[in-house]
C-alpha cells in the first residue's frame, strides 16, 4: 500500500463545502480529502448527503460554499469531463455498460483504439483486447474470453471492469458509489478486493457506502454524514466495526481517552 508522506498534497480536497437546494441545505460544512494509496469510506443513510457529496466532488454540482482543491490548488470542475480530464473518475451503481457488447468494447467505449490512417482507419481490436486483459489482470479478474458479452459477467466481474476501465482512463482518484449495494456476500466480498487492489496501486478512493460492515475490511479512514453535516470522522485505528454500525443507527458510542478511562458520547454529538 502506498504510504504518502506527509508533505504530499492529497489528490483532491473538499473544504467545508455546503449545498443547498433552495432553501434546503444538503450538505453543510463537510470536509473530506482524498490521498493516494488511501481509501476514505463516507457513510450514511437515504438523504445523508452522500449523493450530493459524489455530484460535487464529479462535476455535476458546483458547491454553495467551500472550496475543492486539487493537488493542494483551488479548482473549479465545471462539468464531469473536467473532473475526469483531472483524474478524478466516478464508477456508478448502474455502471453504464451495453450488456450484449463484449468486454473489451464495454472497457473502451468512446475512446476505442484505431490504426491506419483515412480510410484504412480501423480499430485496433488486438491492442484493446490484450490491455483489457493485462489490466483486468493487474485488479486480480483473468476472464475466459473478453469477447463475451459484460451482460454474462457476474456483478462484481462488472464492478471489477468498471474500476479497471476508470484507471486504464487515467483515473487518479476514484469514487466509488455503493459498489456492493446489489450484491450478495460473496460478490462484496470479491468487490472489496478489487478495490484494496485499487489502493495498492497508488490510486485514492473514495467507497460510498451504507454498509459498515463491507466499508470496515478495506477503509483507510471513515467519515459519516447524518442530514447533510459531518457526524464523525475516523481513522480504522479510533473505531470499530461495532461502533461504525452504532454511530449509523444514530446510538452511543463508548471513547476512550486513556487507558482505563472511557467516554459515552452520543452519535449526534460527535
Amino acid at each position: 500500500m502506498t504510504n504518502p508522506t506527509i508533505t504530499q498534497p492529497p489528490i483532491l480536497e473538499a473544504r467545508s463545502i455546503s449545498h443547498y437546494y433552495g432553501g434546503t441545505a444538503a450538505l453543510t460544512d463537510v470536509s473530506i480529502t482524498i490521498q493516494p494509496g488511501q481509501i476514505h469510506c463516507v457513510l450514511g443513510d437515504n438523504g445523508a448527503g452522500k449523493s450530493t457529496l459524489i455530484k460535487i466532488l464529479s462535476g455535476l454540482l458546483q458547491p454553495t460554499a467551500g472550496q475543492l482543491r486539487l493537488d493542494g490548488q483551488p479548482v473549479v470542475f465545471t462539468n464531469p469531463r473536467a473532473a475526469l480530464d483531472a483524474g478524478i473518475a466516478t464508477v456508478y451503481q448502474d455502471l453504464a455498460t451495453v450488456p450484449l457488447m463484449p468486454v473489451w468494447r464495454n472497457f473502451f467505449l468512446g475512446r476505442e483504439l484505431t490504426r491506419g490512417r483515412g480510410p484504412a482507419r480501423r480499430l485496433d481490436r488486438p491492442a484493446m483486447r490484450q490491455i483489457v486483459r493485462r489490466q483486468l489482470a493487474d485488479l486480480g479478474l483473468n476472464l475466459r474470453d473478453v469477447d463475451q458479452p459484460i451482460g454474462t459477467l457476474s456483478g462484481g466481474e462488472r464492478q471489477c471492469v468498471a474500476i479497471a476501465r476508470a484507471i486504464d482512463g487515467g483515473a487518479r482518484a476514484l469514487i466509488l458509489d455503493e459498489p456492493t449495494a446489489a450484491l450478495g456476500v460473496k460478490q462484496s466480498e470479491v468487490v472489496l478486493r478489487y478495490i484494496r487492489r485499487a489502493r495498492d496501486r497508488g490510486l485514492g478512493l473514495i467507497l460510498i457506502t451504507h454498509n459498515p460492515q463491507h466499508a470496515w475490511p478495506v477503509g483507510d479512514r471513515f467519515l459519516l454524514l447524518n442530514h447533510g453535516q459531518l457526524v464523525d470522522d475516523r481513522t480504522k485505528n479510533d473505531v470499530t466495526v461495532a461502533e461504525l454500525a452504532t454511530l449509523m443507527a444514530g446510538g452511543v458510542i463508548h471513547l476512550s481517552d486513556s487507558p482505563g478511562e472511557s467516554l459515552t458520547v452520543e452519535a449526534g454529538d460527535l
